[in-house]
């Protein structure tokens, strides 16, 4: 019976030793497994964060310009001569005869001041005056006796003397009265207020009974505003581009929206002769006739001048470039999904979009509404965005393009 308990206990410590050991085994297999899972996780998570750390733009293509035009450049209309009437006087208005929207001529009655401390003034003023005249008369009287009685020895030199310089400072005196006399009645004058030129009253600051005060002191003290609206200016900013282009005489016509269809003819009369530095255009005046008043001041209008435009021309929206210290830049995404920041040259300004001269191709992706941040080449994601306004795009590169999101 010994021995044969004795051969089972090695027979039991084998079999644990081999149970133990293959535990140990799977929990290695486990953990190997397990280990292996995470690191294809953590893979697959940096990838998908790298992935998702690419910013993803929006995409668009330049719209090609039709390839000869006339130069078309927006404008304003403004009155040829258009002036603020002040008064000249002080007083209280008595009486106005002309509202806004009348025609007037030159040297029509526009307002009566009534001014009553001038009017006291220049009463005063000639009494002063009168006064004056009979001092200069009492001394001309005693000068003429006493040049007499010199001649029989009445009187000394001295004395006549002293009554010539009587009389001569008398007459200056009557001079500064008469000279004073003359300036209140200059301003007793400017108590009627007449059109300096002919045109329309465009505006009416006053009423009767508003104390007037003289000189042009502040936008209160204007009365009325008066505009000569025939011809009427219009100011356009040309390109620098096109500067050389523009003289004197050049032909054109006006195409405001109350009248569509109609051509509204003008020519240019004269330019700045400079660039503005701000802006990089030239200042020029367009005259147009308005006999019939039908174009008004402050009015909006499209140029077309008579310069034929040739050559490649794209347009942008102004909401696809970045404005930089540098200068003006689009954002542009190549075939490899890299940012290049491309400097253009800039036409004529259409309001919500920018006639691009230089510096961009048909074919590019332009970033719309690009962000400050986005630097030369950097990578991005990209979406290509529809426009209505923009045309089909003339072709795509061989290579894949950045249309794609994979």
């Amino acid at each position: 019976m010994s021995l044969q308990g004795g051969s089972q206990a090695p027979e039991r410590g084998a079999k644990l030793f081999k149970v133990l050991t293959g535990g140990a085994l799977l929990l290695v297999v486990l953990g190997a497994f397990t280990m292996l899972q995470r690191r294809a996780e953590y893979r697959t998570l940096a990838e998908e964060t790298e992935t998702l750390a690419i910013q993803t733009v929006g995409v668009i293509h330049a719209t090609p310009e039709a390839g000869e035009e006339d130069l078309v450049l927006p404008g304003t209309m403004e009155a040829f001569v258009e002036s603020p009437i002040y008064a000249r006087t002080n007083g209280y208005l008595k009486k106005w005869y002309h509202d806004i929207g009348s025609r007037v001529q030159k040297g029509d009655l526009l307002a009566d001041i009534d001014t009553p401390e001038v009017d006291q003034q220049l009463s005063q003023a000639r009494a002063d005056l009168a006064t004056a005249e009979a001092n200069a008369h009492l001394s001309e009287i005693t000068a003429s006796r006493y040049t007499e009685l010199l001649k029989t020895d009445g009187v000394s030199k001295q004395e006549v003397d002293n009554a010539a310089g009587d009389l001569a400072a008398k007459r200056a005196i009557v001079q500064s009265e008469e000279a004073n006399v003359h300036r209140l009645e200059e301003m007793k004058s400017f108590q009627h207020i007449y059109a300096p030129f002919s045109g329309v009253i465009t505006r009416r600051n006053t009423d009767i009974g508003m104390l007037i005060n003289a000189g042009n002191t502040g936008s209160a003290e204007q009365l009325f505003f008066l505009a000569q609206t025939s011809p009427l200016r219009v100011y356009v900013r040309v390109p620098e581009i096109y500067a050389n282009t523009i003289h004197a005489g050049l032909g054109g016509y006006l195409e405001v929206t109350q009248y569509p269809g109609k051509k509204i003819e003008g020519k240019v009369v004269r330019t700045a002769e400079a660039i503005d530095l701000a802006t990089r255009t030239l200042n020029t005046e367009v005259d147009v006739p308005n006999r019939d008043g039908t174009l008004l001041p402050g009015g909006y209008a499209q140029v077309h001048l008579e310069v034929k435009v040739t050559g490649s021309r794209l347009q942008v929206p102004v909401n696809a470039l970045l404005f930089r210290s540098e200068g003006l830049r689009a954002v542009v995404v190549d075939a490899n999904h890299k940012i290049h920041l491309r400097q253009i040259t800039v036409g004529r300004d259409y309001g919500t979009n920018l006639e691009v001269l230089q510096g961009l191709d048909p074919k590019d992706w332009i970033v719309l509404n690009p962000e400050d941040s986005l630097e030369e080449g950097q990578e991005v994601r990209v979406k290509e965005i529809a426009m209505n306004t923009a045309a089909p795009a003339p072709g795509k590169p061989q290579t894949p393009t950045p249309g794609s999101n994979k």
